[in-house]
């Protein structure tokens, strides 16, 4: 069984949902991408995010954008970003890590080279903002071949032969965009995420995370009452760009405590009304 599969069985046994947190691989620096993994499975995460640098990320807001360039500017490369994951899982046995990113450079290293050094990295999922489902059922196969799952993206504006196209190809878990738009916009309209979630659910037969739009305990903890998982990317980029950097790694494990804790609210709650 994946690392997905088995952290969202191991939740729902608990009556908790997942907490997912991005961060973009070589930001602030690349050695600090390490410790800010650490310090966010301290701090609560279940599944890791880590998005891979690019010149273009045509889906990312300006915080995002300037995570990016940061990175880059460090020269910060794919490859690197394996590098780290594979140390993270010397340490880490039990955390999946999904790397989130665009096609370009995993198209320069080779798809199956790619998928190959991935899973010798210790890669549990991967999401190409710009791989539609239609159009990747063969890196999808080379992915599934070495244990990692294809992840794919759904929008409001999602027809259901895209929901089937997903349900074909991709596994782990869904990620729904809360709203159209780039990463860190600031409308997220509960009631609408909360009618789509159960549709969504029942036509790709996978856990569904929420993000977009997720930047506090209240909405994520709304958000964790109708999702199976709660995705948050900006909001960290923000504590990580406040500073100090010899701070950085602990105020970012400090404000995911206070998502994770919103969250399990939830359960507890739940097992009072039992």
């Amino acid at each position: 069984m994946s690392r997905i599969k088995s952290t969202f069985e191991k939740l729902t046994d608990q009556g908790r949902k997942a907490l997912i947190p991005f961060i973009t691989a070589g930001d602030p620096d690349p050695a600090m991408t390490l410790p800010l993994m650490r310090a966010l499975v301290a701090g609560g995460a279940d599944i890791l995010e880590l998005g891979v640098p690019f010149s273009d990320p045509m889906a990312d807001g300006p915080t995002i954008q300037r995570a990016s360039e940061r990175a880059l500017k460090h020269g910060m490369s794919l490859r690197q970003v394996m590098a780290i994951v594979r140390e993270f899982r010397a340490g880490d046995a039990d955390t999946p890590v999904v790397l989130m990113g665009y096609a370009n450079p995993i198209e320069a290293m080779g798809t199956g080279a790619f998928a190959a050094e991935a899973g010798q990295a210790g890669v549990d999922g991967v999401l190409v903002v710009d791989y539609p489902p239609e159009e990747c059922g063969e890196f999808a196969s080379k992915l599934k071949a070495v244990g990692i799952d294809p992840i794919f993206l759904l929008a409001p504006t999602s027809t259901e032969e895209r929901f089937g196209q997903v349900a074909a190809v991709g596994s782990g878990y869904i990620y729904y965009v809360s709203l159209t738009g780039v990463t860190g916009a600031g409308h997220l309209d509960l009631d609408e995420v909360a009618r789509r979630i159960p549709v969504i659910r029942q036509k790709v037969g996978m856990p569904v995370g929420v993000g977009f739009g997720i930047r506090d305990a209240e909405s994520a903890r709304r958000i964790a009452a109708v999702a199976d998982a709660v995705v948050i990317g900006s909001r960290i980029i923000e504590e990580i760009e406040k500073g100090p950097r010899e701070r950085i790694a602990a105020n970012v494990a400090d404000f995911l405590r206070g998502i994770r804790g919103a969250m399990d609210e939830l359960a507890v709650s739940r097992e009072v009304v039992r």
